[in-house]
């Protein structure tokens, strides 16, 4: 009778570092003692996450940055090799160790320096964003077979933040009047997370019902200052609704995302400081365990009142097929349908498919339990020939993947009643405050402002089917948005005016976190007015220079704008960079006349503010990978 043979133990690893600051450039070595011979052209391959913004490698220059070098006991040669794609997702970026000339015996031991500075390098650089668990994840075709089995017990390290370079006020978008109210004061390392937990400080309140105030702070260790988003005195009783913020769009390391689902929950209600927020996992990844634990988790954190969560998920069919689209249910006895089971073990599971977005329209509008959908675009983007006004209320027209004027186009030229949201489909463990580090993401992600009574499921899901939202780049910005009809009734952002008037007055307040350069109105697609609440004259010695576009509608969306600008009979005093969302690419003036920059967009925009010793002199030329321009003072 024959048995069943054991998977033999393979090796195991161990590094010796335990802890490394986020964005820093470190040395890291790894060694492997082979407890099973590995034959002559096996492989050792070690895998991380999909997302990661760590450096990646290179072997020819050993005085550059993120030099890797392998080494073993062995009578034989190590080939090694990086693949951005070399393994599974979510563990998708694979170096790999070809075994040559020879094999590996029980007992050898292979070395890798990640990031070896024996030559001149830095070192390697560690992604920007905090993890408890950074996995060097290791896996060992023994026999050549190409067929990888993963060792017992992979090495960890803890990536940690730095020192404090960033304050930030959080404090509520309406408060009572004469009425203390709690705002919090959160520290920042360079590369935006939190060095510590947030102080929750308690304010005695503002006079004056209608007044709009910002709370200036500067925290006594540092010294670092912050000016809030902007509050609003009201009477609460008489204010039939109030603005709650969320962040609906994210994932953990569950699905392809960064630290555990209870992580991604505490960061978004502790540290973002949110009043919504929901999970939102790639549906071809979310096992039947996985989506129950959604549904657990999301109840575990509802907190009527306090913090709003809504379970769901991602579905995510190729673009044909209808496109990403986000899910989201009242309670925690909505059924999963997926577009897929890609990624579920053996495709098992206990619940019926949605092939196409209008299958899961239908599939979503006969449960018993009550939903809504964002269109959404990610890796892909929504497909709009397929839609249902009843339950798809929203285009997600900015994340941390850029910014998608062009999918709201798409629904005005269908004639859709759909709201505008801002999410940040966060995968770095930090929904609500979603900075894009050195790579993937191009900006930073949005948040969506909901106008509702109270702050509960029913209300929330009530807002959001009435089109009463509006979504952000990312900041607090209060929009108090009416129409007035000839009768004086008036209508709020979302409603529907029946036998509209040939004119109409529009009623519109806007309180920004810093100053507004204009605003621009439309009726659908066509601009009506553009207003800059400014003269020329205060615009003193400055000028601005912006770039934005995208390449692509789907992944391939990334524009390079790296460039220089050379003025000529005048002298740049100082640059104000805008969305250079990566610290160590901020524009550089090499003299009093030129600037050096590296920048990219996807679909948004990044640029300059320059103050000139003369606004009305000189020559300024530019040249960018895509364009080159030359103005003059005329």
């Amino acid at each position: 009778m024959r048995t069943q043979m054991q998977i033999p133990k393979l090796g195991i690893a161990e590094i010796d570092t335990k802890e490394v600051i986020a964005g820093s450039y470190v040395t890291i070595k790894y060694q492997l003692r082979i407890l099973h011979p590995i034959d002559d052209t096996g492989y050792i391959k070690i895998v991380f996450r999909t997302v990661t913004d760590f450096g990646f490698p290179q072997f020819e220059d050993p005085s550059s940055d993120n030099y890797w070098t392998a080494f073993s006991t062995g009578d034989c040669r190590l080939d090694l090799r990086w693949d951005k794609k070399g393994n599974k997702r979510p563990w998708s970026g694979a170096l790999y160790l070809k075994v040559m000339d020879g094999y590996l015996d029980e007992g050898d031991i292979v070395t890798i320096i990640f990031g070896d500075q024996s030559k001149g390098s830095q070192g390697w650089q560690m992604q920007t964003f905090c993890e408890d668990t950074f996995e060097f994840k290791t896996l060992i075709d023994h026999i050549a077979t190409y067929q990888f089995i993963e060792i017992e017990k992979s090495p960890v390290l803890k990536i940690v933040p730095g020192e404090p370079k960033r304050a930030i006020c959080i404090a509520p978008s309406q408060i009572e009047e004469n009425k203390e109210f709690d705002y919090f004061l959160k520290l920042e390392d360079h590369w935006g997370n939190p060095v510590k937990r947030v102080e929750k400080l308690i304010h005695k309140g503002f006079s004056g019902k209608g007044s709009i105030h910002r709370i200036s702070i500067t925290d006594e260790e540092t010294g670092l200052s912050a000016v809030s988003n902007p509050i609003k005195v009201v009477n609460l009783a008489e204010n039939r609704l109030k603005f709650f913020w969320g962040d609906f769009h994210g994932q953990s390391e569950e699905s392809i995302g960064t630290n555990t689902i209870d992580d991604y929950w505490l960061f978004a209600r502790n540290y973002a400081i949110l009043d919504i927020c929901s999970h939102q996992a790639n549906d071809f990844q979310v096992t039947d365990e996985f989506w129950e634990k959604i549904n657990s988790s999301a109840e575990k954190y509802y907190k009527p009142g306090e913090f709003l969560t809504f379970p769901g998920y991602e579905w995510s069919g190729n673009t044909p097929l209808g496109g990403d689209r986000n899910v989201y249910f009242l309670n925690n006895k909505g059924i999963i349908s997926r577009s897929s089971e890609a990624l579920l073990p053996d495709r098992k599971t206990k619940y019926l498919s949605s092939p196409t977005a209008t299958k899961l329209f239908e599939d979503l509008a006969n449960q018993q339990v009550k939903s809504f959908v964002f269109a959404h675009v990610g890796g892909r983007f929504a497909n709009l020939d397929m839609h249902d006004e009843n339950i798809e209320v929203a285009i997600e027209i900015h994340s941390a993947w850029g910014t998608f004027e062009w999918l709201l186009q798409d629904a005005f030229d269908r004639g859709y009643r759909i709201g505008i949201c801002a999410n940040s489909d966060e995968h770095k463990g930090r929904p609500g405050a979603s900075y894009p580090g050195r790579s993937t993401f191009g900006s930073f992600g949005g948040l969506t402002c909901v106008l509702a009574g109270r702050l509960n499921r029913e209300d929330i899901a009530d807002a959001m089917k009435q089109r009463h939202f509006y979504g952000t780049t990312g900041n607090r910005i209060l929009i108090d948005l009416e129409l007035i009809l000839p009768n004086g009734e008036k209508v709020m952002m979302g409603d529907i005016i029946k036998n509209s008037p040939n004119e109409l007055d529009l009623e519109v307040i806007i309180e920004g976190t810093a100053p507004i350069e204009k605003v621009d109105i439309f009726n659908g697609q066509r601009l009506i007015k553009t207003l800059h609440p400014y003269s020329k004259d205060e615009v003193g010695n400055r000028i601005k220079i912006l770039w934005s576009g995208a390449e692509k509608r789907g992944r391939a969306r990334l524009v390079r704008w790296d460039g220089s600008l050379k003025i000529t009979d005048n002298s740049i005093n100082n640059i104000v960079p805008i969305n250079f969302w990566n610290p160590d690419n901020l524009p550089i003036l090499s003299s009093d006349n030129e600037i050096s920059w590296r920048s990219i967009t996807t679909g948004g925009s990044s640029g300059m503010i320059l103050s000139l010793d003369n606004p009305k002199n000189g020559t300024i030329s530019l040249e960018t990978d895509q364009i080159k321009i030359t103005c003059n003072k005329d």
